[in-house]
């Protein structure tokens, strides 16, 4: 199910070009969009994570990240007056979590010998980045908060959508993984 990741990127691409193309609607209506979009992606991550889980060697983490987005997003819709105050640092936080993600799965792919695995790890570290900066200093201005945020989730949806492609890549290798992990490491 590599199309998961994609769509999933290309949601949060979605939402990080939503926050720069109207910076002056409500922040009750981007925190909302914000809300909606953990849950689909969390959901979305469950999914591909227990359907995958007997083909996935990490898909622990998977699950981990669709669980924690889902919880996010459902307190989020629950509450947008609390949504308001700690979107940033909800967003900075869930950023980083899948940031720290991407740079892991990174390196899982470069251990199975998939090429560009390197682009992932940038990508990665430059989410990491983001969400430092949201974490440390959230409401510098409202516009900082909305150009920092809707670059994060670019970011992040960027590497959806690249590991999809790297993930449909080793799906259609099929059988010749174990090979090729066999001779690499004996």
């Amino acid at each position: 199910h590599w199309y998961i990741p994609l769509i999933v990127g290309l949601i949060f691409i979605g939402v990080g070009i939503y926050t720069f193309m109207s910076p002056a609607e409500s922040y009750v209506a981007l925190a909302l969009l914000f809300s909606f979009s953990f849950l689909f992606s969390g959901i979305s991550d469950i999914f591909m994570s227990l359907a995958n889980k007997d083909i996935m060697d990490n898909w622990g983490w998977t699950l981990a990240s669709g669980i924690i987005s889902t919880l996010i997003g459902i307190y989020l819709m629950n509450n947008p007056a609390i949504s308001m105050a700690t979107l940033p640092f909800v967003v900075g936080f869930l950023v980083m979590f899948r940031s720290l993600y991407a740079i892991g799965v990174s390196s899982e792919l470069k251990r199975y010998g998939v090429k560009s695995s390197t682009n992932l790890l940038v990508l990665g570290i430059l989410g990491l980045i983001f969400s430092f900066i949201l974490i440390w200093n959230p409401m510098l201005s409202g516009m900082t908060v909305v150009i920092w945020t809707g670059l994060a989730f670019i970011t992040i949806g960027g590497f959806g959508i690249f590991f999809a492609f790297k993930l449909h890549h080793l799906h259609k290798l099929g059988d010749k993984i174990p090979d090729a992990v066999k001779k690499r490491y004996h």
